[in-house]
């Protein structure tokens, strides 16, 4: 069983489009929620993680992951496979 991904990004975050591609090749579904124009859904985001307002904000199961670079991070350290798993 995998864990369901969530990740708000905007259109044109080269940081969101990063993540999104890593999640790709890893072969992870993910439900994208887009924020760019939408003011309480950037709101949700941000009371959600903590305060951030960046973008990518990623969460994997009930785990919030971060942005882009925790994202990279927990797979250069050979985490994220697991965590894609649901483990």
């Amino acid at each position: 069983m995998s864990a369901e991904i969530v990740i708000y990004t905007t259109t044109f975050c080269p940081y969101c489009v990063r993540a999104k591609q890593l999640l790709k090749g890893k072969g992870a579904e993910f439900n994208e929620i887009k924020v760019d124009s939408d003011a309480a859904l950037r709101r949700e985001m941000s009371a959600k993680a903590g305060g951030r307002t960046s973008v990518p904000q990623i969460w994997i199961g009930d785990r919030y992951v971060g942005g882009c670079d925790e994202l990279h991070e927990l797979a250069r350290a050979g985490e994220l496979d697991a965590l894609l798993a649901g483990r």
